[in-house]
């Protein structure tokens, strides 16, 4: 029997307008603890990944306004969101005019928000599955958000980006300094005082930065 992960999305989740975005609607989850054990028990899989693209995070709601309000940094071009996650800011550089958009991620659910959060924005993001760490695909704008939780994860898109940076890509990372943040390689750009569920983050304002790297022409 084949899971109908849009079903569940939308039966755990409501359409909301993004605060620091309210021009863009997600299928958000209201309460965080409930959603993940409900992830897992419906699904009979244990470590199933936590969902992530269930909520708006304070680094892709803060590079998702960036990008929005600095339209020319995507118009016309061919637009990476890596670690997608809800597919915010993807949806973001859509609306300002990029001519393609990309969502990567590893988790079946995001690209099934992905598709579902899209769709609602009358948008088009093209789901991208997988690692890319080790692609010669090239884009002209990469887009990251809340991708420094955790170490190994951090470190291994870090090196990828900076050598995206390097070769001429812009590079764009929405981060609240989480402690993973590769802080010396980076440079701020903007900073925001971001709403966040109290639930995820201990506290109802995020502040965030959108950073690039200093090797960025």
């Amino acid at each position: 029997m084949t899971f109908d992960r849009a079903a569940f999305i939308k039966a755990n989740t409501e359409l909301t307008r993004v605060p620091l975005c309210p021009e863009i609607r997600l299928y958000l989850a209201s309460e965080a603890t409930e959603l993940w054990q409900k992830t897992e028990d419906e699904l009979h899989i244990l470590n199933l990944p936590p969902p992530f693209w269930a909520f708006a995070w304070a680094g892709g709601q803060a590079l998702a306004r960036y990008i929005l309000d600095h339209p020319n940094l995507v118009t016309g071009k061919r637009i990476l969101d890596l670690a997608s996650g809800s597919g915010l800011i993807a949806i973001a550089a859509s609306i300002a005019g990029a001519a393609m958009v990309e969502a990567n991620d590893i988790d079946p659910f995001a690209f099934e928000a992905i598709s579902l959060n899209a769709a609602a924005n009358h948008v088009i993001v093209r789901p991208l599955e997988g690692s890319l760490t080790s692609t010669s695909q090239t884009w002209d704008v990469i887009v990251a958000g809340d991708m420094s939780y955790e170490r190994d994860m951090a470190e291994e898109l870090t090196h990828w980006l900076e050598q995206r940076a390097d070769e001429g890509t812009l590079v764009l990372i929405g981060d609240p300094g989480r402690a993973y943040l590769a802080r010396d390689k980076l440079h701020a750009l903007a900073h925001y005082d971001v709403p966040v569920s109290k639930s995820l983050e201990d506290c109802e304002i995020k502040k965030t930065g959108v950073w690039c790297f200093t090797s960025t022409p």
